[in-house]
């Protein structure tokens, strides 16, 4: 019993101790205003990430469509042929099966005029000879057919993988922005007006800034310069989830169309574009060079000069120059591509 009462006045003794330290303990923070800003922030980055890669599935959807139409074409084509062979065969056949049923070979045995049977009898070699061919050309065109028909099937198993990779990577976008939604929602009006105050300065700001530094572009020749100077005209521009201009523009829309104005053709995908043009490492890298951002790749921008890039970058921000180091927010640095 004495044991017992010792450890319950020891208990005690820490309980007290616990409660009163936990008065000294400064009571739990809420975030601040720019702790939110920055959570929504890296929510709408991660949002353009998931569309980017929703962007590639497109890309790549478009490719195997072309592909499955192009192999449908082929495989109605070959149907075709082969029922072509079917009756050309048949008729062969019949030329051989006459006289109520005799075959033109007996017939031939029973012929009174020797000139009359050996000129048949070279007209029935030749009519076997091509009935041989026919044949040898039917089951060529029907294992053709049937290789066809195989590919035609993964083809839509291709296509139907990349509608979901699509969709799902869709679903993660809106995700991430409903979340960042979610904790603007959370915010008093003050604390909301506040932040769409921040968020305009910030805006006026970044654009005052790229202005300033517009002039350089006009300073960079070739390709490079004609894809600086159209992405150029479009600063200040908003940021939306798959577009490619004129007034609303994701990261490899911005840098698509830059280049088309300067005549090279690329696919709309930051992942897709990064295959195209020449490799340029990191510490040679020129005004005009696209630099590709995460794993898989996620970000596109126009490397501008001077620690500098021109980039459409995400949700909640416009089109402008902003500096350009290894990383893109949490994305690092892996490619640079020049054309």
């Amino acid at each position: 019993m004495a044991m017992i009462k010792q450890r319950l006045a020891i208990t005690s003794a820490l309980l007290a101790a616990g409660l009163f330290l936990g008065s000294l303990t400064p009571a739990y923070a809420s975030p601040s205003l720019s702790d939110v800003r920055a959570q929504i922030t890296r929510l709408q980055m991660e949002a353009a990430a998931a569309a980017e890669a929703g962007q590639q599935a497109q890309v790549e959807l478009g490719r195997l469509t072309r592909s499955l139409n192009s192999v449908k074409q082929q495989d109605s084509q070959q149907a075709a042929s082969l029922t072509a062979l079917k009756k050309s065969i048949g008729a062969i056949a019949n030329q051989q099966y006459q006289n109520n049923g005799i075959g033109e070979g007996l017939s031939l045995l029973f012929s009174a005029n020797p000139t009359l049977y050996l000129q048949a009898a070279g007209s029935l070699s030749v009519v076997t000879t091509k009935k041989v061919k026919q044949l040898a050309r039917y089951t060529t065109a029907e294992q053709r057919l049937r290789a066809t028909s195989l590919t035609l099937n993964d083809q839509l198993a291709l296509v139907v993988a990349a509608k979901a990779k699509y969709a799902k990577q869709e679903a993660l976008a809106q995700n991430k922005l409903a979340q960042a939604q979610s904790l603007f929602a959370k915010l008093t009006k003050e604390q909301r007006d506040a932040l769409a105050k921040l968020q305009a300065n910030q805006d006026s700001a970044d654009q005052a800034a790229s202005l300033a530094l517009a002039g350089l572009g006009a300073k960079v020749s070739g390709r490079a310069g004609i894809a600086i100077r159209y992405a150029l005209k479009q600063l200040g521009h908003n940021y939306r989830f798959g577009a490619a201009g004129i007034v609303y523009w994701d990261c490899s829309g911005l840098t698509m169309q830059a280049f088309r104005a300067a005549g090279v053709a690329l696919p709309h995908s930051a992942a897709a574009q990064s295959s195209y043009g020449k490799f340029v490492p990191l510490n040679k890298l020129l005004p005009g060079d696209l630099v590709f951002f995460g794993r898989p790749i996620s970000h596109v921008g126009i490397y501008y000069g001077n620690g500098r890039m021109l980039d459409a970058p995400h949700t909640g921000a416009r089109v402008r120059i902003e500096s350009f180091s290894s990383y893109f927010g949490r994305e690092k640095f892996v490619a640079a591509r020049r054309f």
